[in-house]
């Protein structure tokens, strides 16, 4: 099963990502991260397939994608 991983640091709540995966496996964060952005997250595992547009769009190279 693919995994995202977020970097929280790196993220500036763009939602760049958030539109381009397919599936919807990414949503914004509730609450602010240490930079005082609202990051994004990885929420449905289970419908992710690895495609990686989310990390290909990211303009702060903060998601990585593990299949």
């Amino acid at each position: 099963m693919p995994e995202i991983k977020v970097d929280e640091v790196r993220c500036k709540g763009c939602e760049l990502c958030t539109a381009a995966c397919p599936k919807q496996c990414i949503v914004m964060s509730e609450t602010f991260g240490v930079t005082g952005y609202y990051p994004a997250k990885f929420s449905k595992p289970e419908a992710c397939t690895g495609c990686a547009l989310c990390a290909q769009i990211c303009p702060d190279l903060a998601i990585e994608v593990y299949k």
